[in-house]
């Protein structure tokens, strides 16, 4: 990883830092390094937390400090026994021992797709994960002095909004300055963007293009990566995609598209590997194959960063709890007219949209346990986020916490305030990233999400609903704020075509496969979590089309966390894994 410039390592009178990642800007990462080195060296202050992608050690000359940037992009994991740490690393399969499992964490990894990431829980007895914006201070024998969880504010020193913040204008204004300060931190040497030909990866790459291809401050080359499918749905996407890889290399002649084609890549290709080798349970393995083959060609190029558009449905979009704070504060008036604009912008039922943003953040595990009535017979009907799934053992969960584990997930989802614990949710449920953290060594570049900056989303908190909400028009911010450079056929498109096809072909083609694998499992674990016979029936259901989206993240989890269980074994440390070992001698 350091031969792929992912790791910085540098020195001063103030000790030695040694940052995964980058810290303020992806082009110069020392010098990044450095500031951090200078603001954690001096005694006595609590280090700010700098922008950036990152998970850094600094070893001060009186202590040590482990610190982690706010999203949790870069993973980092320290070994504790008796109050002391003996070793560090971005994995935490290489700390810990594959016979003692930490069974309370399969339930929390159960509960959600965003459980990992905000948990300081790991799949390893006495292995704890640093969390996001987390500060871990040891005294320099590897003592545990204190863990701050550093907080970041809604404001972060910027600039106040340009206008009153009632007005589209003003908003679009604001969200186009920090958007393009947030690509600009994120370009690189060579940059790739994934281009898919919906809004908001087109939106990035035409950013990266003005910028590093017509002269706009920064000089470098543009890769632009797309995936072609000329058969089925997503067929359909194509003249999007021709649009807008138009338009990017009119602004940036030189830039270098790279198509892949895609028709032959299916969800659950070779399934076993991807779950089983990731450094912790993957929830999303399945989607594994189609971002590995487009990675795989960014890599070939030497490309040193890649954005995406991902975050940009929940960050740049209006947020739809707002109704809750309406009902919450009495507003019922204008909660029902604005449930009602909503309902007809995204062609559902009032009730719908009132039991989605206002009943169930009130009451979620009531809410689901309601919906669960609803089964008609079926293992995925009527499953929700938080309630438990009918394979997973009721022994086992009570034994292991998982209702405690549903609480602290529901919790985490909604908040005492759902509109404001929306923004922190959604990094975590937009942009997982242990495919690219994964993938780094072979690669030589992480993923980085423009939209998930620290700045984009405190811009986006601070406007109200009157400056975001346009009942029929997604992200109506976003679309101004972009108005001069996106091409009116994007610029006016309300939906993509989803990924269901590549989901339902996998199932169809693995189906038997992913069946297999939990009737032939031979880790003691799987049996005593999971009634196999239950979970086999869900996977049939699935490929029936049984289900919806939440019910089959549900299963996806648990045939990822299957894989991943029979994956285990003594083996080397994992590639691309940065570990350090605190002697106290």
């Amino acid at each position: 990883m350091a031969r792929q410039g992912l790791v910085t390592t540098v020195s001063s009178r103030a000790g030695t830092a040694v940052v995964v990642g980058w810290v303020g800007s992806v082009r110069d990462r020392v010098a990044g390094a450095r500031g951090l080195l200078d603001d954690v060296g001096r005694p006595g202050v609590t280090p700010r937390l700098p922008i950036g992608d990152y998970a850094a050690v600094l070893v001060c000359r009186d202590r040590i400090v482990l610190i982690r940037d706010d999203h949790a992009r870069i993973p980092l994991f320290f070994r504790e026994s008796g109050g002391r740490v003996s070793a560090v690393s971005t994995s935490a399969r290489c700390l810990g021992d594959f016979e003692a499992l930490e069974r309370s964490y399969f339930c929390r990894f159960l509960t959600g797709n965003m459980a990992q990431p905000h948990s300081e829980l790991t799949p390893f007895s006495g292995v704890h994960r640093i969390l996001g914006g987390e500060v871990v201070e040891l005294s320099i024998t590897g003592q545990l002095r204190g863990r701050v969880h550093r907080r970041v504010g809604e404001a972060d020193d910027l600039p106040e909004p340009t206008v009153d913040g009632l007005r589209l204008s003003g908003a679009a204004k604001d969200l186009r300055l920090v958007l393009e300060n947030a690509v600009e931190r994120r370009a690189g040497r060579m940059t790739a963007c994934h281009v898919s030909g919906g809004t908001d990866s087109t939106s990035i790459a035409l950013l990266a293009a003005r910028l590093l291809g017509a002269g706009k401050g920064l000089r470098g080359d543009l890769v632009l990566l797309a995936g072609r499918f000329n058969t089925g749905e997503l067929a359909g996407e194509q003249p999007y995609l021709e649009e807008a890889m138009k338009e990017i290399c009119r602004h940036a002649p030189a830039a270098r598209p790279v198509i892949a084609d895609a028709d032959d890549v299916a969800d659950f290709d070779d399934f076993e590997h991807h779950a089983g080798d990731a450094d912790e349970p993957h929830a999303h393995a399945f989607r594994a194959p189609l971002w590995s083959r487009l990675h795989g060609k960014a890599a070939e190029l030497g490309c040193d960063t890649l954005l995406t558009g991902c975050g940009a449905d929940p960050i740049a979009d209006a947020n739809p709890l707002h109704l809750h704070r309406l009902a919450r504060t009495g507003q019922l008036r204008q909660m029902t007219k604005q449930a009602r604009a909503w309902a007809a912008g995204t062609e559902r039922g009032v009730r719908e949209v009132v039991y989605d943003y206002v009943m169930r953040p009130t009451l979620p595990l009531a809410a689901e346990r309601i919906t669960a009535l609803d089964r008609h017979g079926t293992v995925l009907g009527g499953l929700g986020r938080f309630a438990r799934p009918r394979w997973l053992r009721y022994g086992f969960a009570r034994a292991h916490g998982y209702r405690e584990a549903s609480i602290a997930e529901s919790r985490f989802v909604f908040g005492r305030r759902p509109e404001e614990s929306f923004f922190e949710a959604a990094n975590y449920l937009a942009a997982p990233d242990p495919l690219s953290w994964q993938r780094a060594r072979q690669d030589g570049f992480f993923l980085s999400h423009p939209f998930l900056d620290r700045e984009v989303i405190a811009t986006m908190r601070r406007f109200p609903a009157e400056a975001t909400f346009h009942p029929g028009r997604p992200k109506a911010v976003l679309r101004e704020a972009m108005a001069d450079l996106l091409p009116s056929r994007i610029r006016g498109r309300a939906a993509k075509i989803p990924f269901d096809q590549l989901y339902a072909r996998g199932l169809r083609a693995h189906g038997d496969e992913l069946v297999d694998l939990c009737c032939s499992a031979r880790h003691p674990l799987v049996a005593e979590m999971f009634d196999i016979q239950v979970l086999c029936r869900a996977v049939r259901e699935a490929r029936f089309g049984v289900g919806n989206a939440e019910s089959w993240d549900r299963l996806n989890s648990s045939l990822a966390l299957v894989a991943w269980l029979e994956g285990l074994g003594p083996r080397p440390r994992t590639l691309g894994a940065a570990t350090a070992v605190i002697d106290g001698s």
